[in-house]
């Protein structure tokens, strides 16, 4: 069987009308910038999960577990030189944890533990003293608790069950911070705003609403991702005070047009200002079905004749339904564009297919994201 699709085309005109595009909501600039050197810090470390119920590592299959026991137990004053350790309580794991900005010695932060061997499960285990490291390798805090895993799971003779992830878990407040990140805040006497998502126009409205607030030429915009500001002129008492005065004043920002689309589940999200040029489109299948089904005749009993093959041959067409030649005037917005194709059936699917092509003849003036 073969099957060839192809294009149905017929003429369909359709009609949409111009509307005005919507204000953008205002937002407070904490919620648009980061405030350069103000950020958090990713730490890592290596340590031990014991007290598992036979659901640990194999010590076959991971040496580095053996060895980090039995480092840990010749600190503790054991003798296991020569032993042969066989425990199946025990996982080496990972454990990470974020240091946030102005983290005071004594202060306690969450950790995630993670198994690296084949470890089955980290349910019920706890985690040995564990240091944390940051880039530069220092240690700036020390782990240790019991995992709250992820998951569950059980197994028997001929089934197993796993929902979740029970080889990874979190510690809640699970690490006590040792060192602090040196980084006097209060000496400072200017600031970086850095605008997340960098644009011209937001960052200028930026600068004018600071300016507007705290003094005259307090704010000045460096580039379309920073907007610097001299703290001696914002009248403020301490650069914190300033920053107060500064990260709860509104601005409307300016973003780019933005289409994104998910092919597996269909969604599509847009913002109002996607705007489409006159453009025609043409979306429907045409099949053709061929199918051979030769017939053999068998000649009659004691006659000389031959098997003779006769060939049986079906064709069918099918059209499935969709939507023709639609004509979109010049400057049609895409929420216009999609309202149109939802009264005419188009499913989400298929209305994807349409916008791609779209953004490929070069009408859809905004960014095309595909997930």
């Amino acid at each position: 069987m073969m099957i060839f699709r192809a294009v149905a085309i017929f003429a369909l005109v359709m009609g949409f009308s111009h509307v005005t595009d919507a204000h953008a909501q205002s937002v407070r600039i904490k919620d648009l910038v980061e405030v350069d050197g103000v950020r958090s810090n990713d730490l890592v470390g290596y340590g031990l999960v014991v007290g598992l119920n036979g659901t640990g590592d194999g010590l076959r299959n991971s040496p580095f577990t053996e060895e980090i026991m039995s480092n840990i137990l010749e600190r503790l004053g054991v003798n296991v030189t020569g032993e042969q350790l066989r425990p199946r309580n025990v996982a080496a794991v990972l454990v990470t944890g974020r240091l946030p900005a102005f983290a005071r010695t004594g202060g306690q932060i969450d950790v995630t533990v993670s198994a690296i061997g084949d470890s089955k499960s980290l349910l019920g285990g706890t985690l040995i003293m564990t240091p944390l490291n940051a880039a530069d390798g220092q240690i700036y805090a020390v782990a240790q608790g019991t995992v709250i895993a992820g998951g569950i799971s059980a197994e028997g003779d001929a089934a197993k069950v796993v929902q979740g992830v029970p080889t990874a878990g979190v510690i809640p407040s699970g690490a006590r911070v040792e060192r602090e990140i040196e980084f006097d805040f209060s000496q400072l006497s200017s600031l970086r705003l850095a605008l997340r998502e960098p644009d011209f126009t937001t960052a200028a409205r930026i600068e004018d609403v600071i300016n507007r607030a705290v003094g005259r030429g307090a704010a000045t915009m460096s580039d379309a991702g920073t907007v610097n500001v001299d703290l001696t002129k914002t009248g403020a008492r301490s650069p914190a005070r300033a920053v107060v005065a500064i990260e709860n004043l509104s601005v409307e920002p300016e973003r780019k047009a933005r289409v994104v689309v998910d092919q597996r589940s269909g969604t599509i999200v847009m913002g109002s200002d996607v705007r489409i040029s006159r453009v025609a489109v043409s979306q429907g299948n045409l099949t053709l079905r061929i199918e051979e089904a030769p017939l053999a005749i068998q000649p009659n009993p004691f006659s000389d004749g031959d098997t003779v093959v006769v060939p049986r041959t079906g064709a069918a067409i099918e059209e499935e339904p969709g939507i023709g030649l639609a004509v979109v005037p010049e400057g049609t917005s895409l929420s216009e564009v999609i309202a149109g194709l939802n009264a005419l059936g188009v499913s989400p699917r298929d209305m994807i297919d349409i916008l791609k092509s779209i953004k490929a003849a070069g009408a859809l003036h905004a960014d095309f994201v595909v997930m």
